[in-house]
């Protein structure tokens, strides 16, 4: 297969799928890799990087959440669990006949460029007939954000079992111990719930406070109870706030510490059980950990409790191991990149998927993709709104946060304002489309 006047593109998750898609229908020549035998990425928990684990739902709705092109079938939850979501992108290969465009069972293993922008990418990999290279026209990354566990280190040793949420599969490991399990974020919460059915105690510490969203208001699913009309953000944070109070009632009053930040600065918790098993006193909430001794874990308030097992559900990192993190204008904890897809100077590499909003859905990953895979093809034609994008990128740029001050860590450095975003993205699409400035 002569691959030079082709793309090459990285993943078959949810992000890959729709990258594989717009670049079909756009008549964009591309091949792509996936190191699993199917499509799916991460939510197929048999997948080799899977960080699923058999509990496991979306925590948006399905309506909210699906590709606009390809909804869910009736039947199908409104929280989809991660088997009936590898279903979903098996039925979306399938139906937009992606399958066929791929390597399965493919290890992209470096990828570098032969020279500046624009004169092609050489691309190694590995699958079960050995090591391979080939020479492409420009790179698509989309291998996912959440395969690459954020362990952190601690004092002392533990000498229990101490484990990454990325381990964590059945809530059968519980079994018969006294559980810690550190961090709230929504895998926290929905493990630390699988714990307490299972284990003879279950702790839960947190460093900060989170604001905890409920999966279903007045019978419906919440992210569904936004309504038509777009409230700016000074009064919506208080209206939501509101909300709240009313749906969910002051988590502190369970132990959960009171949140440093505005609603909105940091991704909410969508968990109901979490603080009903915290009210039923099924849980207690541990302050941060100061150090291990043995099977004591001592907290930073002083106090100290035993444990069996101790789980770590404190994130992931971005993880782009095929590529030299200059070649992607990494600023401190992620790459720097015009709509977190486009680099400032070059045309022949894209990232998709490093993005994250509340809200954003799935959609709004295609609405990604279909940006890039439309610039791509606009340059090529000589589109004048291509080039216009062309400038814009390359003349500096800010990530898109709508003016929202998100708390500076490392899972926040590719957040985005899901309004500000979506309106650049549609933006651009609309040009780029009819191929002229507005």
């Amino acid at each position: 297969m002569e691959t030079r006047d082709r793309y090459a593109l990285i993943g078959a998750g949810p992000m890959g799928l729709a990258a594989a898609k717009v670049l079909k229908e756009q008549g964009i020549p591309f091949r792509g890799f996936e190191l699993h035998s199917d499509v799916g990425g991460l939510w197929d928990i048999d997948a080799p990087q899977s960080t699923m684990y058999e509990s496991a739902h979306l925590i948006s709705s399905k309506r909210m959440t699906e590709f606009a092109d390809f909804p869910m079938a009736d039947d199908v939850a409104e929280y989809p669990s991660h088997r009936e979501l590898t279903g979903y992108f098996r039925s979306f290969a399938d139906h937009f006949g992606l399958k066929p465009h791929y390597n399965f069972n493919a290890e992209v293993t470096r990828i570098e460029p032969l020279g500046d922008n624009g004169e092609g990418w050489r691309l190694c990999w590995s699958d079960p007939d050995g090591a391979h290279e080939a020479v492409f026209k420009g790179v698509l990354i989309a291998n996912g954000t959440l395969s690459e566990p954020n362990m952190p280190s601690f004092k002392g040793t533990f000498e229990g079992e101490l484990i990454h949420a990325s381990q964590y599969r059945s809530a059968s490991q519980f079994d018969g111990k006294r559980v810690l399990v550190v961090g709230a974020g929504n895998s926290g919460c929905d493990i630390a719930v699988d714990s307490i059915h299972h284990a003879v105690k279950t702790d839960l510490s947190m460093r900060r406070g989170y604001y905890f969203v409920p999966k279903y208001v007045f019978g419906k699913p919440a992210d569904t109870m936004g309504g038509a009309i777009k409230l700016p953000m000074w009064l919506k944070r208080p209206m939501d706030s509101l909300i709240l109070k009313w749906f969910v009632g002051d988590p502190q009053k369970y132990g959960f510490p009171k949140p440093d930040y505005k609603l909105y600065e940091s991704h909410p918790v969508v968990n109901s059980l979490v603080l009903y098993h915290a009210g039923h006193g099924d849980l207690t909430v541990q302050p941060d950990i100061d150090r291990f001794e043995g099977k004591t874990v001592v907290f930073k308030d002083g106090s100290q409790v035993d444990y069996d097992m101790v789980l770590a559900a404190t994130g992931y990192k971005l993880h782009y191991p095929f590529i030299e993190k200059d070649l992607l204008n990494w600023q401190e904890d992620a790459p720097h990149l015009y709509l977190n897809a486009f680099h400032p100077e070059r045309d022949d590499l894209f990232v998709l998927g490093m993005v994250e909003a509340t809200g954003l859905g799935w959609q709004g990953r295609h609405e990604q993709a279909e940006m890039v895979a439309r610039y791509i093809k606009g340059l090529a034609e000589g589109n004048a709104a291509a080039k216009e994008l062309q400038t814009e990128k390359a003349a500096g740029f800010e990530r898109a946060t709508g003016g929202m001050n998100y708390l500076k860590l490392a899972r926040m450095a590719y957040y985005v304002d899901k309004a500000t975003y979506r309106g650049a993205v549609t933006k651009w699409i609309d040009r780029l489309a009819k191929g002229v400035r507005p």
